[in-house]
């Protein structure tokens, strides 16, 4: 290290640092203070900083990120959010402890980080697994910030890659995939009630006439549904770890706009109506003698009165399509989706079906909405035409060709 005293009494120091891991050029580091001793350590603290990835000698650099990983779950599951948010964050951290587990939890960068998002992009992982692995990664990073773990967050940095669309991605990609067409519901709900197992016709005209969500369909409770006003009170929905019923547990709702009150046909209540008689009865006949019966005063429950899963309506809903000539093999969201394209065609505007479907935003209820919209006017065009069409023909003078 060289030192000297400047004109101005402040003494400055240099030194080489390490040299720079890609080009291997010489790194010099110079610093001033006071004194010389006060340059000088300057100068040893940055070298001693870079050698160590940017982070300070005085600093824990034993702590592995699988340490940190898993202390800061224990403490984000005592924050009030969901289970089904606590498992999420469980999963993402499994998929990184595949690549920095054991890593010095200080020395961690985000080079490093980049290439774990370039190797599950490589992988083909899906998006939302690794949109899900950043969201971690950083609160679990700036967890090590704010306890003195390491100096940096390294994760804004970090990109996640993105599959580009080719032009036949584009084309085969359509708004319509996402609900179905006038004639699609109906001869998917024709099925449930020719093909339908239990609850089907109930499960499915109820999701495609209010557009809940499935969670909130396997939450619903008696109380929730007033036969006088014809309406349905959302207010919750259903987790259940590992579609284990005896697991459940009904939680709010992810978003305020979630929490709604909905007006639904009287059709829809004469059947909910009629289904409360029947499942009064079984339920007296069953409930005896039986020790494990449940009884949670949900809408839809199996004979022990548990709750269904999400997943229990996915699997009844792919049955009942591929009985359809329909080409559109999609989950229970689909009738969702298709509930946004029954109320714009019935000119409802956005702001309503956003709240009567419990959105703040949503790209997909937009995108239905403004595709339905210009569809409309289209066909608006065309009535028009087909109804003042002889009218129209007037314009044209007979016998005449305007030339350009």
């Amino acid at each position: 290290m060289k030192c000297k005293q400047l004109k101005s009494g402040v003494w400055e120091c240099v030194a080489d640092g390490p040299r720079d891991s890609v080009t291997n050029k010489r790194n010099q580091i110079r610093r001033r203070g006071k004194g010389r001793k006060v340059a000088e350590q300057k100068v040893k603290d940055e070298i001693d900083k870079q050698k160590n990835h940017g982070v300070s000698s005085k600093i824990n650099k034993n702590v592995t990120f699988e340490q940190v990983a898993w202390e800061w779950h224990g403490v984000y599951a005592l924050t009030g959010v969901k289970d089904s948010t606590i498992r999420n964050r469980r999963s993402s951290i499994r998929v990184m402890l595949r690549y920095i587990a054991k890593i010095n939890m200080a020395t961690i960068d985000t080079r490093q980080l980049q290439m774990m998002f370039v190797d599950l992009f490589n992988k083909e992982n899906s998006r939302s697994l690794m949109d899900n692995a950043k969201v971690t990664a950083n609160a679990i990073f700036q967890y090590a910030v704010e306890h003195k773990l390491r100096i940096d967050n390294p994760v804004p940095g970090v990109v996640i890659p993105k599959k580009q669309l080719t032009v036949e991605d584009i084309e085969n990609t359509t708004v319509e995939e996402k609900f179905f067409e006038r004639y699609e519901l109906e001869e998917f709900l024709q099925k449930t009630l020719t093909d339908g197992l239990q609850f089907d016709k109930e499960w499915f005209y109820l999701l495609a006439f209010t557009g809940m969500r499935v969670g909130e369909l396997c939450a619903l409770k008696w109380t929730d549904i007033n036969f006088e006003e014809n309406t349905i009170r959302i207010t919750k929905t259903m987790d259940m770890p590992d579609h284990n019923m005896r697991k459940f547990k009904v939680t709010p709702p992810k978003t305020r706009a979630s929490i709604r009150t909905i007006e639904v046909d009287e059709d829809i209540i004469t059947m909910l109506r009629s289904m409360k008689i029947l499942q009064n009865k079984i339920k007296l006949s069953k409930r005896k003698g039986m020790e494990d019966y449940h009884d949670g005063n949900f809408v839809f429950c199996r004979d022990n009165g548990y709750p269904y899963a999400s997943r229990f309506i996915y699997d009844r809903i792919i049955r009942l399509i591929k009985k359809t000539s329909i080409k559109k093999i999609e989950g229970p969201h689909i009738l969702r989706h298709t509930h946004v394209t029954m109320l714009t065609e019935a000119g409802v505007d956005l702001k309503t079906i956003m709240d009567r479907v419990g959105h703040e935003d949503s790209k997909t209820t937009m995108d239905i909405y403004t595709h339905v919209t210009e569809k409309m006017k289209e066909d608006a065009t065309k009535k028009i035409k087909n109804r003042y069409g002889d009218i129209l023909k007037l314009t044209v003078p007979k016998g005449n060709v305007i030339e350009m």
